[in-house]
Parts: structure tokens; C-alpha cells; sequence
């Protein structure tokens, strides 16, 4: 299993779409460390290279991580399709089950790597701003951007971890909904467009207002609201069984 795993972790690394999404995710932070538009935008003026951080995590996660982390995980099974390898993984005295357990797994550990390429790339582009204490806040703390007084190094990179790991936990069903659809419809492209488009439908669906606890869009930025994640997490766990025992559901009965 391990060896499986480890094989399929290679595999989804050679991606172009997670090399590129790794790629993006570095230099995204020093787009926003030069931007001069960040107080006409955000009303913010870089105190701190810490602010640097939150602003990339921020501005990924409305749209970039998510889209990133779904094409990762529909190209994971869509691209062996394509290139016709599957059927020969298919020939080994191999479980269907433990196939794709492999690939679940695997692209459920990629929203932490670009997550962390992301912050070490945000660490970097605010080294020239100062990484020490500083007057103001993180942006996912209290008081905002504006914080509450003097912050030290230490309680930034706290808040900030948290909110890291936080959304990581967020896009870690996305992966796992791709990957679902993945199974279903055996292409990139579709599975991408259906996740993108279940993930939408979601969103409509808050004119159901005994609806939206339980939905999955609800927490896509439990980054920002650390105080829900006892709920949060748990839904979102359930979210990511539920979608994988689903793919693997399929995946068995696939006539591929």
C-alpha cells in the first residue's frame, strides 16, 4: 500500500496542472508585496511581511487554491485515461478499491503542499517588509489587519498557521469531489466543470436557510472563522467519506 501510494504521489506530481499550480501558488505573495493598489483596494498599508502571508491565503483561496486543488484531482484519473494507462494498472492483481484509495490520498495531501509552497513563498516576499514585531494585525486575527496593539512574531505565525491549516481542511473534500466525478465521467474536463458547478449549485442554495449549516460552501472560508471549526471540520469530514466512498463505489463497478 505504501509503495502504491508513494508511486501515485509521483505520478501526481508530474502533473503540469500541480507543477504549475505549485508554481503559481510561490509567486503569487510577491505579486501582492509590490502591488501599489493594496490601499486603494484592501485600505492597507504593509506594516508587516506577516501581512504578506494572509494576503495570499486571502486572495487564493476566493478562487485559485480551489480551482487548483480540482483540476489536480480530476487530472489524477482523467490523464491516465487519456494516455491509456489505466487499463495496464488495471492488470496488476491489484484491488480496484486500494487503486484509488492510493489516489485519494494523494491528492488529498496536495492542497497542504501548495498551501505551504504558498506560505514559504509569502515568508519570502515579506522578508524586505520585516518578519518582528509590528503594530497592527495579521488579517485573520482580531481586529483585522488593524489589529489590537503590538504583535510578535510568534502569535503571528500562530494565527496564520491555524488559518493554513484551516484551509487546506477546507479544500481537502474539493479534491476528494473531483475525484468523485473523476470516476464518473473519466475526464479531466468534465470532472473539473462538474465539481466547479456542484460547488456553485451549493452556493444558490442558501435561500434555503435550514440548508446552509450543513453545506459544504458554507465553510469555504473557515479560515477567516476559526470559531466554527468544531462543526466545520466535522462536516467537512464527512463531506470527504462521503465523496470517497462514492468514488470507490464507482470506480468498482466501471466498465472501463
Amino acid at each position: 500500500m505504501l509503495r502504491l501510494f508513494v508511486f501515485e504521489l509521483y505520478k501526481l506530481f508530474r502533473l503540469r496542472s500541480v507543477a504549475l499550480g505549485l508554481l503559481f501558488a510561490f509567486l503569487l505573495p510577491f505579486l501582492w508585496a509590490l502591488a501599489p493598489g493594496l490601499k486603494e483596494v484592501y485600505g492597507l498599508v504593509l506594516a508587516s511581511g506577516w501581512q504578506v502571508v494572509s494576503l495570499s491565503l486571502l486572495a487564493g483561496m476566493e478562487f485559485l487554491f480551489p480551482f487548483l486543488v480540482v483540476m489536480a484531482a480530476s487530472e489524477s484519473l482523467g490523464s491516465e485515461v487519456a494516455q491509456g494507462t489505466l487499463k495496464t494498472l488495471l492488470l496488476r492483481p491489484l484491488p480496484r478499491s486500494l487503486l484509488l484509495l492510493s489516489k485519494l490520498f494523494a491528492t488529498l495531501l496536495y492542497p497542504f503542499v501548495l498551501l505551504g509552497a504558498s506560505f514559504l513563498g509569502s515568508l519570502l516576499a515579506g522578508l524586505p517588509h520585516g518578519l518582528g514585531p509590528f503594530f497592527g494585525g495579521t488579517g485573520l486575527g482580531a481586529g483585522g489587519f488593524a489589529g489590537v496593539g503590538l504583535l510578535t512574531p510568534g502569535e503571528a505565525l500562530k494565527e496564520l498557521l491555524r488559518a493554513h491549516l484551516l484551509a487546506g481542511a477546507v479544500l481537502v473534500p474539493l479534491a476528494a469531489l473531483a475525484l468523485l466525478y473523476g470516476t464518473l465521467f473519466l475526464s479531466t474536463t468534465a470532472s473539473a466543470l462538474a465539481a466547479v458547478a456542484t460547488l456553485l449549485l451549493m452556493r444558490l442554495l442558501v435561500a434555503f436557510p435550514a440548508l446552509t449549516p450543513f453545506l459544504l460552501t458554507t465553510y469555504l472560508d473557515l479560515h477567516l472563522r476559526p470559531e466554527a471549526a468544531g462543526l466545520g471540520l466535522s462536516l467537512l469530514l464527512i463531506y470527504t467519506l462521503g465523496f470517497a466512498f462514492l468514488a470507490a463505489l464507482l470506480f468498482e463497478r466501471k466498465d472501463l
